[in-house]
């Protein structure tokens, strides 16, 4: 199961930063990959969100449920796969004061696509291509915030 990392230093408050992640509703509308997220439930610490990921490169789209659990005090997100079309799919966001109104986010991305009677080269394209889109989502979040 490959294990995807990625980071980014944005120039914003820490605050601003985490708030701006944790709108995930939001996303669609200035990230190109991500089609649709719904909140299906509203918890103390948290959401159940329905997602449809974008992939182009393979003109069809990736659907599931994940539970996402913020840490306001923290400032973290861990979230876990609930149903859909990844086998794995869980992982944590990290967002860091760096001082001098700067913050980091952090992604670390446990995933697992199962496509059956392809085999192991897909999953190395499909682990390629999600460490595209955690970068891709750090630099549009980091781009809404610093425009």
């Amino acid at each position: 199961m490959p294990i995807v990392k990625s980071s980014i230093d944005v120039n914003a408050p820490l605050d601003v930063l985490y708030n701006t992640a944790k709108d995930i509703e939001a996303f669609p509308e200035f990230m190109s990959d991500v089609k649709s997220v719904e909140i299906l439930e509203r918890k103390p610490d948290g959401t159940v969100s329905s997602w449809v990921g974008i992939v182009k490169e393979f003109a069809t789209t990736i659907k599931w449920v994940e539970d996402d659990t913020w840490d306001d005090e923290a400032k973290t997100c861990v979230f876990k796969l609930v149903k859909g079309d990844y086998s794995k799919y869980s992982g944590v966001w990290t967002f860091t004061d760096l001082g001098g109104g700067k913050s980091r986010f952090e992604s670390e991305i446990e995933v697992e696509y199962d496509v059956p009677m392809i085999g192991a080269l897909i999953k190395g394209l499909i682990a390629k291509k999600m460490k595209e889109n955690v970068d891709g989502m750090l630099k549009a979040i980091k781009e809404k915030i610093e425009q």
